[in-house]
């Protein structure tokens, strides 16, 4: 997979807004050739974190993907809990530290948000791909219900 399959597949979902932050539109320099996943039917960006992300280089912390590599670029998932588990085996805050971060087309813990259950795959590839369209549908999924709670609660429902 590549990022722009990636992209359409997510937007094909429906209601997303897709977040490509580059120079001159007001975002910061680290975000500039990244993605940015939301939920946003309205095409407002919501008060919640994206449900995915597509990342193009290795953010301060987060070295250990080891995207400076030519072509390198890693996705990056809010599974939730149950996802978490039955993917990586393991309860989100037993997160281990070891392991190569960098490996590619191998679903794994996000080396930084792995403990609020976001699972991250290198250079996804056919081992990876049907896993990781199944957590984006998932995802999307969960970032939907929240949005329409929060619309009902802000109608009064």
């Amino acid at each position: 997979m590549n990022i722009d399959e990636i992209i359409d597949f997510v937007r094909a979902l429906g209601g997303v807004l897709v977040l490509r932050p580059g120079p001159g539109d007001g975002s910061p320099e680290i975000a500039w050739g990244d993605t940015f996943f939301y939920y946003a039917p309205d095409g407002v960006v919501p008060a919640a974190q994206p449900f995915a992300t597509i990342v193009t280089k290795d953010y301060p912390g987060d070295g250990g993907s080891r995207l400076d590599r030519p072509g390198a670029f890693r996705v990056n998932i809010a599974a939730g809990k149950d996802a978490f588990v039955r993917w990586v085996g393991h309860d989100p805050r037993a997160t281990p530290a070891d392991g190569d971060r960098g490996a590619e087309d191998v679903l794994m813990a996000h080396p930084v948000y792995g403990a609020a259950a976001w699972l991250a795959v290198v250079n996804p590839g056919d081992r990876t791909a049907a896993p990781i369209r199944e957590l984006l549908r998932a995802a999307h999924d969960r970032a939907r219900a929240q949005y329409a709670r929060r619309a009902a609660r802000r109608l009064g429902r």
